[in-house]
């Protein structure tokens, strides 16, 4: 993992090397401070060398003008290393997350992979920066500090030095507890993220069914766990604290009675005596810098390692000598496939389909019964476990995912809308499209005069998914997608189950339009638009049941004649 981390400074070696210079001559300047004054003690004012107190007086300012400059350098871009590095970082995961497969995002929240996009990758910045700086100036300045003391009296410093091994003790013992509680904090805040994700987009569900309480309840179980897991993290930090403070003010009564014993001793005198106290503050103080920044390193340890928990999912691949899907005709057919979701729940088994070039193939039956997985299958969003689909006669296993996927435009139920311009969302079907290419394809959608009649037109803002239109308004837009990607395969799952009749009319149009020409396989809830299928499955608990076309079926009198006199019956009554 450490090496992994060390990989982010490579891009930065310049500021990085100058940064450690700067933090390795503030540390060494430290020092300088207790010299002089030892010096003055000893010999400038003793022997009344006005000239030269005046003189080191200058030069210590001027030492401490190049410390204020220094300190600048290493604040400022000290930080700007660690914001590019986290930067770097973020980058990363997005690029990975991109790469992850559905089966990821099945089992992870928004909210959650959110979090650690956000605050974790914060405090690994924090670490990637202060993390060497304070290592190196508080390394050299415990050597330097240690060293000039031993020259006044070595006896006396190692008296002192004597208290540090119980302030290491004391960071051991409470080291992995405070480790152990930033973890437990970190997912409570992932948690709350989640939540508020969740509760925000539903926001109009809960409105609609006054619902408030319940998810301000689920949010306060939230915070509650918040709260907790943060009074378990303060409870060990305020451990760690008090008992290091207590221990740095053991070295101060070590001193006190060490050094008067010594001065009465005549073993040292006052002035070295003055001067041993001021350099023994810039001992401590490095220690507990060090002590101290054990807080930080866990909170950035424990955020890299949730970082590193997304890093190592493994992504969508291809097989190593997996070809591009070219001039497709549009042949697909499932070989004894089957595919489920866990191992405890098989969800499709033994689908055989054949679906010629150009045709247009129905899948019908109850909900849950496994049609949608069928249609997430082509594409090869999901590996099925056993059996075989091919496209033209090319096993989707040698192929590579994304040449299947830009040959296969889809329509779906849930439609998501990105939160920019209409034209950006149309543009998602072919990016490098002309804007007479968005039009026509707006129009072959039916939904050009309405774009126009908006005070923006195209460049109008649609909010977040798609908010400020209908639900007819963004099937058309999801639509005009497809038909701007002009794909030889398309697959309709559900695509006008949620609309009302007129609007489902309306698209049905546009529907019916963009089939033409392409391999369709649509997922029907109202059997009335697929009447007219060149072939229709009936799909029931993961298994294909019936199969035909539309009138075969009805004279079949089976489930998918039921399902048919059902509707027919639902829709005389209305």
């Amino acid at each position: 993992m450490l090496k992994r981390f060390i990989s982010y400074y490579k891009p930065h070696k310049l500021i990085f090397s100058l940064d450690m210079l700067a933090s390795l001559a503030m540390a060494f300047i430290g020092i300088v401070y207790p010299m002089i004054t030892r010096k003055m003690l000893n010999d400038l004012i003793p022997n009344k060398n006005y000239r030269m107190i005046v003189i080191s007086g200058i030069a210590l300012l001027a030492i401490y003008l190049i410390r204020m400059l220094l300190n600048y350098f290493i604040q400022y871009y000290g930080h700007v290393m660690g914001v590019r590095m986290q930067a770097q970082m973020r980058l990363d995961m997005f690029n990975h997350l991109e790469k992850l497969p559905y089966s990821f995002y099945d089992n992870n929240e928004t909210g959650k992979i959110m979090s650690r996009m956000t605050n974790d990758l914060m405090d690994i910045s924090e670490l990637a920066h202060h993390g060497p700086e304070n290592i190196i100036i508080s390394t050299i300045s415990i050597i330097t500090s240690f060293t000039y003391l031993c020259t006044i009296d070595p006896w006396l410093t190692l008296i002192v030095f004597s208290c540090v091994p119980f302030l290491l003790l004391v960071t051991l013992m409470l080291r992995k507890k405070m480790r152990n509680a930033f973890m437990k904090s970190r997912q409570s805040i992932a948690e709350i993220n989640a939540s508020l994700e969740s509760s925000i987009s539903g926001i109009r569900v809960t409105k609609a069914f006054t619902n408030a309480d319940k998810e301000r309840g689920k949010f306060e179980i939230g915070n509650e766990q918040f709260v907790d897991s943060r009074k378990e993290a303060y409870d060990a930090m305020g451990r760690f604290h008090s008992a290091n403070t207590f221990i740095t003010d053991v070295f101060n009564v070590v001193i006190l009675i060490a050094g008067g014993l010594f001065i009465y001793g005549g073993r040292i005198s006052f002035p070295d005596y003055s001067a041993f106290i001021l350099s023994v503050g810039l001992f401590i103080s490095p220690v507990m810098t060090l002590i101290n920044f054990m807080e930080q390193y866990q909170s950035g340890v424990t955020g890299f390692e949730r970082f590193i928990e997304i890093m190592d999912s493994i992504p969508e691949s291809d097989p190593e000598n997996a070809v591009d899907l070219e001039k497709v005709d549009g042949h697909i057919e499932l070989r004894n496939v089957e595919y489920s979701y866990d191992e405890e729940k098989e969800v499709i088994r033994g689908i055989n389909l054949s679906i010629e070039k150009g045709k247009k193939f129905a899948l019908v039956g109850p909900s849950g019964g496994g049609k949608t997985t069928i249609c997430h299958l082509i594409p090869h969003f999901y590996d099925i476990q056993s059996g075989d689909i091919l496209i033209d006669g090319h096993s989707i296993n040698t192929l590579t995912r994304e040449s299947v996927r830009k040959n296969i435009g889809i329509v779906q139920q849930d439609i998501y809308l990105f939160n920019a311009s209409i034209k950006e969302n149309i543009l998602y079907g072919k990016l490098d499209a002309t804007d007479e290419e968005v039009y026509e394809a707006a129009k072959r959608a039916n939904i050009h005069d309405y774009i126009m009649s908006l005070e923006n037109g195209y460049e109008t803002q649609i909010g977040e998914r798609g908010v400020r239109l209908s639900g007819g308004q963004k099937q058309r837009l999801s639509i005009a997608r497809v038909f701007l990607k002009n794909p030889p395969i398309l697959i309709l799952d559900e695509a006008t189950s949620a609309l009302d009749n007129t609007t489902e009319i309306l698209i049905q149009q546009a529907l019916d339009d963009l089939c033409k020409g392409r391999t369709t396989l649509v997922v029907a809830h109202r059997l009335s638009t697929i009447k007219n299928a060149d072939e229709i499955a009936v799909v029931a608990n993961g298994q294909i049941v019936e199969q035909g076309t539309h009138d075969q079926l009805i004279a079949l009198n089976g489930e998918y004649a039921d399902l048919y006199r059902l509707q027919f019956r639902a829709n005389t009554a209305e």
